[in-house]
């Protein structure tokens, strides 16, 4: 059931009218539904439930301290690709020990925090960054937990700047130079190795990239063994897709069930017990269980295009500039009126500055436009571009809605800025 309904002819986040959520904390305002986190979360428990795993919130999705919180209190793991998330997720009262650091450029400093930390796992990128953390870690007398991501090359079939698992992306350790590392890592004094790590992409819409993806790692974990090099947990990444267009992917339950029984499977061919399966969702945590709520501003015509100018923009919302992607886009009052074909836009001095193009939609100015599927990469990737302050986000329980972080003010863009001294 989707937590956005028309109730009465009006846009409802489960039980609060979107017009009251406007009128009160204004536009743009992003709005998440606390039902629909949960359920998310709830499935990938039930999922996992008496088996060896930890699900994480790969928090680069969408890093509100609220949404954080409400995570961690339900027991969630998290992944992290910088300092600056470790910081939160802290702040968010998770424990280190559910937090497991990916990321390609670790700095030394980022690495120091996660060991003080004590963070569960870095997922090592690369040969070099062995090197780099295992001196780090030597000179606070620790030994840091790692894994390897292995790149498999595998297609995911999805948008190349999401993409990750193919050799010319720029993630990971090539499969073929995965034995070498893992030598070079049991040799360096301040590393223990814990794992292997596998993530080939964002927005997959079928099971069959993940299980590709797995049969390579089983594969590798096989010919570690056989020189010596045992594994205790995989950490098998995320990437499963939402519906934006009418896509269907995997259920959360079914694809977590494949891919449990494929690595039993495997663990009895071998006489092995099973291993800790890891996992790092954020899209199919929170995608659909957000929306950027604007205002339409100006309806005008450029010979046959109509165009309605709202007070969203690309700044706000990065993904259709950057990847062409679709976001429903729906009025939060219905007009009786006939609709027109409509790009909707927003204010930035940019061409690319558009949030969907070609909809039928019946406007007038000052009417509210919700902007769906928004929940993911929607704020966590947003700018002031244009000197743009930043929308509210508002999180709705039930009858009930919480600000959960303040609209920017324009002030606050420049406070930490400095002019030069008078001459």
């Amino acid at each position: 059931m989707s937590p956005f309904s028309l109730v009465g002819g009006v846009l409802h986040a489960e039980g609060v009218p979107l017009t009251r959520i406007a009128q009160t904390f204004g536009t743009p305002t992003w709005v998440y539904s606390r039902a629909a986190i949960e359920q998310a979360w709830d499935e990938f428990a039930a999922a996992s439930a008496g088996r060896r795993a930890l699900v994480c919130y790969a928090i680069k999705a969408n890093s509100n301290l609220a949404i954080l919180e409400l995570l961690a209190r339900r027991g969630c793991g998290f992944d992290i690709v910088s300092g600056g998330e470790l910081a939160r997720v802290l702040a968010a009262g998770a424990d280190a020990k559910t937090v497991v650091f990916s990321g390609v450029g670790k700095t030394a400093a980022e690495m120091r925090d996660a060991l003080q930390a004590g963070v569960r796992c870095f997922n090592v990128e690369s040969e070099s960054e062995l090197d780099h953390l295992n001196a780090v870690a030597g000179s606070l007398q620790l030994k840091a937990p790692i894994s390897l991501r292995v790149n498999p090359d595998v297609d995911a079939g999805t948008h190349p700047y999401i993409s990750t698992g193919l050799r010319e992306n720029k993630f990971g350790i090539a499969h073929e130079r995965a034995l070498a590392a893992y030598q070079h890592a049991a040799s360096l004094p301040n590393l223990r190795i814990e794992g292997i790590d596998c993530h080939i992409g964002s927005q997959i819409t079928e099971l069959e990239p993940f299980l590709a993806a797995l049969e390579r790692v089983l594969e590798l974990v096989d010919r570690l063994a056989a020189h010596g090099i045992d594994l205790h947990h995989l950490d098998l990444g995320g990437g499963l897709g939402i519906s934006y267009q009418g896509e269907s992917p995997p259920a959360r339950g079914e694809l977590l069930g494949a891919l449990f029984t494929r690595v039993q499977g495997w663990a009895s061919a071998r006489g092995r017990e099973m291993p800790e399966l890891m996992f790092e969702f954020g899209r199919s945590m929170v995608g659909n269980a957000g929306l950027l709520l604007s205002r339409v501003e100006v309806l005008k015509e450029n010979g046959d295009r109509h165009f309605a100018v709202v007070d969203a923009a690309m700044n706000d919302l990065m993904r259709p500039a950057m990847y062409e992607a679709w976001h429903d886009i729906v009025p939060v009052v219905a007009r009786p009126s006939a609709p027109r074909t409509y790009d909707v836009v927003g204010p930035v001095c940019e061409s690319g500055d558009w949030l969907g193009r070609s909809r039928e939609l019946a406007l007038a100015e000052g009417d509210l436009l919700a902007i769906l599927s928004a929940g993911a990469y929607g704020m966590s990737m947003s700018s002031n571009y244009n000197s743009r302050p930043r929308g509210a986000e508002v999180m709705v329980d039930g009858d009930h809605m919480h600000l959960i972080r303040e609209r920017e003010r324009v002030q606050d863009l420049f406070a930490g800025e400095h002019t030069l001294p008078a001459e």
